[in-house]
């Protein structure tokens, strides 16, 4: 995989993907976008890929918001179509059917904010700053911050973020349950693989099927939720991988899966 604005490596089954505009503070443009939504389908794809990791280029900023030069020149029906792409690409990180954590080194606004919202986990660095600044120029949040948000860390404090536009630092993240790791900055990267390798020490059939009964259960009330998952639990028995991880757990020995 190659990308103008992009750098993915994929090594021991995790595909790491920097964003790779520095000079900009890795500031999402309509290009940027374009290539994450070719990128996520590519590893949804790759069966060497079980675990993603996102960060940004530099220690400064993991992604410090939109492009504000293109934003000034849209006209209305043009705004809505890149909120609607932006969107789409989002749900289609969120939907990958893979868990994807977010190593937030620095400055996440805006639409780096909303990217973090819709990875399955977050570690952050110290320098971290997490906010929906869109008023400050006049704009709401046009990439899901105005519903992730609130489904993470509730609707008080996700409207004191959006319409003060403030960010909040990395320690008051963690207690907002707005990320759930905070480590050295030197020790991110690691920190974010030392995560990933405990999700793949498991059953990546499992972790498949946990994942679809957060996502889809969370949409609806709670009795279709409930029954979505013992759906999902009943189609585990069927896999080998439930088969080995039962057998070995009776046997003590360590489980050997295969993701089937």
């Amino acid at each position: 995989m190659s990308y103008d604005n992009l750098l993915v490596e994929i090594r021991d089954r995790i595909a790491t993907v920097t964003v790779n505009r520095p000079q900009v503070l890795n500031a999402l443009n309509s290009k940027t976008v374009e290539e994450m939504d070719g990128c996520w389908q590519a590893l949804k794809q790759d069966p060497e890929v079980g675990v993603v990791i996102i960060t940004g280029a530099g220690e400064k900023a993991f992604i410090a918001g939109a492009d504000i030069k293109e934003l000034n020149a849209y006209s209305p029906a043009e705004a809505q179509e890149c909120s609607r792409r932006g969107q789409a690409m989002l749900r289609r990180l969120e939907q990958m059917g893979k868990p994807v954590i977010a190593a937030i080194n620095g400055f996440a606004l805006g639409g780096g904010c909303e990217l973090s919202l819709a990875c399955t986990l977050r570690i952050a660095s110290p320098n971290a700053r997490i906010g929906q600044p869109e008023v400050k120029i006049g704009i709401p949040p046009g990439y899901g911050g105005s519903q992730r948000l609130p489904r993470l860390i509730g609707k008080g404090r996700a409207l004191q973020m959006i319409l003060t536009g403030e960010p909040v630092p990395a320690e008051v993240a963690l207690q907002w349950g707005l990320v759930n790791q905070v480590v050295e900055l030197g020790q991110l990267l690691p920190a974010a693989r030392e995560l990933a390798g405990k999700i793949l020490a498991n059953s990546m059939t499992a972790v498949r099927y946990s994942l679809q009964a957060v996502h889809e259960g969370l949409d609806q009330p709670l009795e279709q939720g409930l029954f979505l998952e013992s759906v999902l639990f009943g189609l585990c028995f069927s896999t080998p991988d439930m088969k080995e991880g039962t057998s070995a757990f009776l046997e003590k020995r360590p489980a050997r899966f295969t993701g089937r």
